[in-house]
């Protein structure tokens, strides 16, 4: 026997509809990251699959190099130092840090590439000043290190170095703009002159790109083939500039025919999850799959910097290469291999050890910069530089969360200014500093008031910086446990390169100005959902 239907009242059956309107609307959930080292998010999402990123934050330009099972990974550095910092990993996904390659500040280095040749490990990279740009190279019988001072290679004409052997068995630097120029059997200085030998591939005239800019050649081998993989569309401006190209040749000296569906791939619309993709590494995974390693912006993100991103690729009957991953924004199968280690590294630290943690780095150090700290055993005593951030060298970490917290207790001595930053380049930062009485407030890269002047007594406090999506909020403590709002808050998603120029990314700082020393301890860094 069924039951007679009731009748919904229409005014009932409305209100059921609107209140599943919001459900409709947003369709399935957004995948999320898993979450590990002080709540950061990591691309392992533990059920065989990742989402990108897989190095968040300010990672650009990756260069990895595969060595039996082990993947060796470096990056633009820019102005900070140590430089070059180098990671490993099993599966391309999970990273774990290792060292640096350069301590001397050779200026700011862009673009490097990494390699094996005949047991010893290579990174030429190119790097500049604001009177000099060179290449150089650096060179280690260990990945570890010690690595070896910076040789200057010459080639200021030219920036993003990609090291290849020829069929001749000789060695070569292929260089921004098309051409190539022999090295040295050392790998250590070049033979000749550059040649031209390759003249890109043109994008459509209708394509908002930022510019042509032909850079980052990075070269492999493949049954018979030399692939030249290189970034056109400029690394920033419109989302949709940056890409990956590709051609092949028989011969290291050419010619280079172009891939028939370039671009390989590129950002298309600003409603994509990553911007401006490009400045790609191919690399052969260990259970022969195939992959591409290259950097994107996170979609109302410039300011975290460019991120690194794992795309993987498949091989066409004719040998070419397309990429599998689509737009980025949803989990893929990951690689073979497994974790060693926990990936990532923790931020925070309580400043105990005898040097300097490896999430730390000076903003264009001196060469004399590190003699400006001390390793009490309680604490990290940085003596003052410069009258502000601008010109005090700042010690940053880099941040790969769209929101999160850090705080930290400075202790002030006499004649000294000390204090917690979002520091972007010496234009352009925010934050709040204390002459341990009295504080200042940074913004736009200025002082407000113009200077605090030092105090004869000094003081302790404790500083709380909360960057949650932009919004930033500053706290202070004289006792580490009751918070005080600041009373002014900042919006800063404007402070990227889009705006200032220098390619970097808004990074957690401590900074020391003044005649004084500031004594830094227990600096806690928290991801936030």
């Amino acid at each position: 026997m069924h039951r007679p239907l009731r009748r919904i009242p229409a005014v009932a059956l409305a209100s059921l509809l609107l209140a599943a309107l919001p459900a409709l609307a947003s369709g399935p959930a957004s995948p999320t990251w898993a979450r590990g080292l002080e709540n950061q998010r990591q691309a392992d999402l533990g059920d065989g699959t990742y989402l990108n990123p897989v190095l968040a934050g300010d990672r650009p330009d990756p260069s990895v190099l595969k060595d039996g099972q082990d993947y060796y990974l470096t990056l633009s550095s820019f102005d900070a130092y140590p430089g070059l910092p180098i990671w490993h990993s099993r599966d391309l996904v999970n990273w774990q840090p290792l060292g640096h390659a350069i301590t001397r500040n050779v200026g700011a280095i862009w673009a490097p590439d990494i390699v094996k040749h005949q047991g010893r490990y290579f990174i030429y990279f190119p790097a500049r000043t604001g009177e000099h740009r060179s290449n150089f190279v650096v060179w280690a019988d260990d990945i570890r290190g010690p690595w070896s001072d910076p040789i200057d290679i010459g080639l200021g004409g030219y920036i993003d170095p990609g090291h290849a052997v020829g069929e001749d068995g000789k060695r070569y630097l292929f260089l921004s703009g098309g051409d190539y120029v022999q090295l040295a059997d050392d790998g250590l200085s070049v033979v000749g002159t550059p040649k031209h030998v390759y003249d890109g591939w043109r994008y459509p005239q209708s394509w908002d790109v930022e510019a042509y800019a032909q850079e980052g050649p990075k070269i492999h081998f493949r049954e018979g083939w030399y692939y030249m993989t290189t970034a056109v569309g400029g690394t920033a401006g419109p989302p949709t500039g940056h890409m990956v190209i590709t051609a092949r040749s028989r011969s290291i000296h050419g010619p280079w025919q172009n891939a028939p569906n370039n671009p390989i791939t590129r950002t298309q619309s600003a409603a994509e999850p990553w911007w401006s993709r490009g400045h790609a590494t191919v690399v052969e995974g260990t259970d022969g799959r195939w992959w591409m390693m290259y950097h994107g912006y996170e979609n109302g993100f410039w300011t975290l910097g460019r991120q690194t991103l794992l795309d993987p690729i498949e091989w066409t009957d004719d040998g070419w290469f397309v990429a599998r991953g689509g737009d980025l924004g949803q989990p893929l199968r990951k690689p073979s291999g497994s974790a060693l280690a926990p990936h990532g590294m923790a931020l925070s630290d309580d400043f105990r050890g005898g040097r300097l943690g490896p999430q730390w780095a000076f903003f264009n150090p001196g060469s004399d910069e590190y003699r400006r700290l001390r390793f009490s055993g309680d604490g990290l005593v940085m003596q003052g530089k410069g009258s502000a951030p601008r010109d005090a060298s700042p010690l940053t970490t880099i941040a790969g969360d769209p929101a999160y917290q850090f705080e930290v207790e400075l202790e002030v001595a006499p004649g000294a200014v000390g204090g917690a930053l979002l520091f972007y380049s010496d234009r352009l930062y925010v934050g709040v500093g204390s002459n341990g009485e009295q504080f200042i407030m940074h913004r736009y890269g200025e002082e407000r008031p113009a200077r605090l002047a030092p105090s004869d007594r000094g003081g302790r406090l404790w500083l709380r910086v909360t960057n949650n999506r932009h919004i930033v909020t500053f706290h202070t403590s004289m006792d580490g446990r009751t918070w005080q709002k600041y009373p002014v808050q900042m919006e800063t998603s404007g402070y990227h390169h889009n705006v200032a120029g220098k390619f970097l990314a808004l990074k957690p700082a401590l900074y020391a100005a003044g005649d004084g020393a500031v004594t830094f301890r227990s600096f806690r860094y928290r991801a936030l959902d």
